[in-house]
């Protein structure tokens, strides 16, 4: 799970940020920006997997607490965004947008302290997937929502028989919050200049989430070895990939971007095999595949309307 700055609010599918400035060279030169999503996503889902590791010590919304609040002090500090000068409208954006980030990283969160890491964001990325469907509205959308449907009837075994329920609902509730996270972060960075928007928005998901923190795992949120592993994850799931996709931004094409955001399934089932031991069936990584491919022909889909569209205007 990834959860894009407001300055750059479109990383997930059917949702991508604005092109690269004209005049910005591709083809080789994009082997840079291309290595830094990768890398982003990476740190993301391997992050998840630390996460999935600390759950024990601090359970899972005490690893959300700290996830929140150290990529909350550390966006508060480097953007340092202006309290002043902003309208209602500007708060209530920035703080429905905290409550969305707050939701969907809790519901992740509890979905994959219930089932394996793959399966968990396999099932997460239908939300965004879904917003990109209905924001494209054209016939071919009803391949890739097919494709979709196949890859969750695999995924749960013809019945969701292989996978815990509660986990189940638990990660498609939190792609829910994520394509709503889509929504209000772009409306944010429209709002607030830079990241300052998205730093807003961290602190009030880690005021919101702290009590539910503390009212579960108390003091052991102060073990230092639990502090220790939870900043980790900060910096992991939020604060590097956030810089990561920021520089790859500059240079990368849009669509480029939000097909390589298509691939955060297959990475976090990497994770899931490589730090958690979670080994994934054969219908399992098919399913994975499918949604995959359905992820990335809605992008396409999405990015041809959009170069459609400007044809049309020119002409």
């Amino acid at each position: 799970m990834t959860t894009p700055s407001a300055a750059t609010p479109s990383t997930a599918p059917g949702a991508a940020p604005a092109s690269t400035p004209a005049g910005v060279p591709r083809g080789r030169g994009s082997l840079g920006p291309v290595g830094l999503v990768l890398a982003g996503g990476i740190s993301v889902q391997f992050g998840g997997a630390l996460a999935v590791t600390l759950m024990p010590r601090a359970g899972a919304l005490g690893v959300v607490s700290l996830r929140l609040l150290v990529a909350a002090l550390v966006l508060m500090a480097l953007c340092r965004p202006g309290l002043r000068g902003h309208s209602r409208a500007d708060w209530s954006t920035v703080i429905v947008f905290g409550v969305a980030m707050a939701a969907m990283n809790g519901l992740f969160y509890q979905s994959v302290a219930r089932i394996p890491l793959g399966p968990a964001v396999t099932l997460e990325v239908l939300g965004p997937l879904t917003l990109s469907v209905l924001a494209s509205r054209r016939a071919v959308n009803i391949v890739w929502a097919a494709l979709a449907l196949a890859g969750v009837f695999l995924l749960g075994g013809g019945g969701f028989s292989g996978l815990d329920p509660l986990g189940v609902a638990f990660a498609l509730g939190a792609g829910a919050m994520w394509a709503a996270y889509i929504v209000f972060s772009a409306r944010t960075g429209r709002r607030f200049p830079q990241a300052d928007g998205l730093a807003l928005a961290m602190a009030v998901a880690a005021v919101l989430f702290l009590p539910l923190g503390i009212a579960e795992s108390g003091t052991k949120l102060l073990d230092p070895t639990v502090l220790g592993l939870g900043a980790a994850v900060a910096v992991l799931s939020s604060v590097l990939p956030y810089t990561l996709e920021l520089l790859a931004l500059r240079r990368l094409p849009a669509s480029t971007f939000a097909i390589l955001m298509s691939l955060e399934p297959a990475l976090a089932a990497a994770a899931g095999f490589l730090i958690l031991d979670q080994a994934l069936s054969a219908p399992e990584a098919a399913a994975i595949a499918l949604v995959v491919a359905a992820s990335m022909g809605a992008v396409r889909t999405q990015v041809g309307r959009v170069k459609v569209k400007r044809t049309g205007a020119v002409s």
